[in-house]
């Protein structure tokens, strides 16, 4: 074995993941690879012993059942037809505003993030519904496609989210705290999409003109307050299940996640949509990204426990406390960091490298846990709207109508990086709009 410094086995170590991420190698393999050559090197054989603990360590990680539990919850819902109903109702009843398709959209995506924790089921569904009814009347094609991406990534910070179960897993943070910590961001953002759709069509119309008054006349009132009630129902009936019994104390994260998974296929029932291929397609589909998760998280094991083994972490913690500007540098830095990885690889890929080792510099500059947990998840939720890797583009273009180029929507998504940026400003300057919701359902 040699004697190597820290700093170099640091330097040695990112400098070999990031040639890896560039090679385009499925990143699960190439942190294990990496992982196992420099601890065989370095360690010795004992890396086989370390991986080994780490990997039974996951697989009996009783936090990181809910992940394939949310998973199925979201594609089951995707299937019911929940979304389309709720849309088609709102459509009437906003439509008559200026850009009213727009507040359509993202009231629905906003709706939708509080029964998924997937962004894929979101961005695709709102996508098929909300894309055609926009562009057939008018409304433009980036702002439109903006919306889309942004309001569907929502269901990554809203809980119940499958990134707050792995934080919560690999920072040892109580997910159920992390949940209740991000309800207020999550809304916040919303709301911040909102303003500004509106805000840009009330001074131009022309990007969202209002639905014709015939159109909004031809369904009665009554029957638009009926459709609103009844179509209301599932989705609040699944976000209850879930976040309700949780937050009330009747079930863990865990235990919650099986619950909402179980309410999700009496939705599916209740709009006549549960069969034999709907759940083998649920089914199928949640074993496919429950696997994908778990090899991610195995490689990522190796090579975050041979890195801090050999002192890396430490590295890193030196020079983010050296930092110019004291605390607040530091957390810049961290969140310059935060959105350059997501920028260039899978979000679960780099929360795995971020967690790690950022978690203890935020407590070695005092930070509160909780808050900076959200701050680094609200910041990532620019990774799904920033290419290269940008997942909510891709979906969208998966869906959107031909004439929608892939000009369009990233011309689209570019207001809402910023709108994201000023919802994170608004949560360091009012650090309460994380922490107070967690206070009062869960106490400190």
């Amino acid at each position: 074995m040699l004697d190597v410094s820290p700093g170099v086995v640091t330097a040695l170590m990112l400098g070999l993941l990031f040639l890896g991420i560039m090679s385009g190698y499925p990143i699960a393999f190439i942190m294990a690879g990496v992982g196992f050559a420099v601890g065989l090197v370095l360690m010795g054989p004992g890396v086989f012993g370390m991986a080994l603990n780490r990997t039974y360590a996951v697989m009996t990680n009783y936090v990181l059942l809910a992940a394939p539990m949310f998973v199925f919850m979201g594609m089951m819902l995707g299937r019911s037809g929940c979304a389309e109903r709720l849309y088609a109702t709102l459509h009437v009843i906003l439509g008559g505003l200026r850009g009213g398709l727009l507040l359509t959209t993202i009231l629905i995506a906003t709706l939708f993030a509080a029964a998924t924790g997937i962004i894929g089921a979101s961005v695709v569904t709102i996508g098929l519904l909300a894309m055609p009814s926009m562009l057939g009347r008018g409304y433009n094609k980036s702002l439109a496609s903006g919306a889309v991406c942004a309001g569907g990534t929502l269901g990554i910070l809203i809980p119940p989210s499958i990134m707050i179960v792995i934080y919560g897993s690999l920072a040892a943070l109580s997910v159920a705290k992390l949940f209740a910590a991000a309800i207020v961001p999550g809304l916040v953002l919303s709301a911040l999409y909102q303003l500004y759709v509106l805000g840009r069509c009330y001074f131009n119309p022309k990007l969202g003109p209002p639905l014709p008054l015939e159109e909004r006349r031809a369904v009665p009132t009554r029957v638009k307050v009926v459709h609103t009630f009844t179509r209301l129902l599932p989705p609040i009936f699944l976000i209850l299940a879930v976040l309700g019994t949780i937050f009330a104390g009747i079930a863990t994260p865990t235990e919650a996640a099986a619950m909402g998974a179980f309410a999700s296929c009496l939705v599916a029932a209740s709009y006549r949509k549960f069969n034999w291929q709907t759940l083998k397609e649920t089914i199928i589909g949640t074993m496919r990204v429950t696997c994908f998760i778990a090899m991610l998280v195995i490689g990522i094991g190796i090579f975050s426990g041979v890195f801090m083994h050999l002192g890396g972490g430490k590295v890193i913690t030196e020079l983010l406390l050296a930092a110019p500007g004291g605390k607040w540098g530091a957390f810049s830095l961290v969140m310059i960091i935060v959105f350059f990885l997501g920028m260039l690889m899978e979000w679960i890929g780099s929360i795995f490298i971020i967690v790690p080792l950022f978690t203890p510099v935020a407590a070695e500059l005092g930070m509160d846990p909780i808050w900076f947990a959200m701050c680094v998840i609200v910041m990532y939720q620019t990774s799904f709207l920033t290419p290269p890797v940008a997942h909510a583009i891709f979906y969208l273009k998966s869906v959107a109508p031909p004439e929608v180029t892939m000009g369009d929507i990233i011309r689209g998504i570019v207001p809402f990086v910023g709108l994201i940026l000023v919802g994170l400003t608004l949560v360091v300057i009012f650090p309460d709009l994380i922490l107070w919701l967690p206070g009062i359902i869960i106490g400190r």
